[in-house]
């Protein structure tokens, strides 16, 4: 049986839509292709973002910064040594842009101006960190993309 052009355009459409329609229902099925939003309440912390913009003007006006650290045993949040650890206050949001399963926060409990984020909590790959902390009733905030 011979094939005109105008059934051979009719079945190339077929198949296209075909093609089309298999890559849809699998994005829609599939939870390894589900992704969420950053937060749950976006507007809300959208409108909260200058309090952020503010904590990080005032932790540049620190003459020490919050830094980090990886080290074997995970990563090292090292506080200023200016400050006295008794009086800092505050959490740690660690961020995974992958997935929200993973994401974690933790309170600050210092020794030694450092704070370890142990190594059994990390996966590889791409993580957000961000500290808000309060010293002297000041706020302040700090953030770092890391790659684990």
């Amino acid at each position: 049986m011979k094939i005109n052009w105008g059934t051979g355009i009719v079945l190339a459409f077929i198949g296209f839509i075909s093609f089309i329609m298999y890559f849809v229902i699998n994005m829609n099925i599939k939870k390894q292709y589900d992704h969420d939003l950053v937060t749950e309440s976006y507007y809300e912390a959208e409108l909260k973002y200058q309090g952020d913009i503010d904590k990080l003007k005032n932790a540049q006006k620190l003459p020490e910064n919050v830094s980090s650290e990886r080290i074997s045993s995970g990563i090292v949040l090292k506080f200023p040594t200016s400050l006295t650890e008794k009086k800092i206050k505050g959490k740690v949001f660690l961020y995974r842009p992958s997935g929200k399963q993973h994401d974690f926060e933790m309170h600050i409990s210092l020794s030694d101006h450092t704070l370890l984020i142990p190594d059994n909590r990390l996966l590889d790959g791409r993580w957000d960190i961000k500290v808000d902390w309060t010293y002297d009733d000041e706020a302040y905030l700090y953030k770092e993309v890391l790659v684990y």
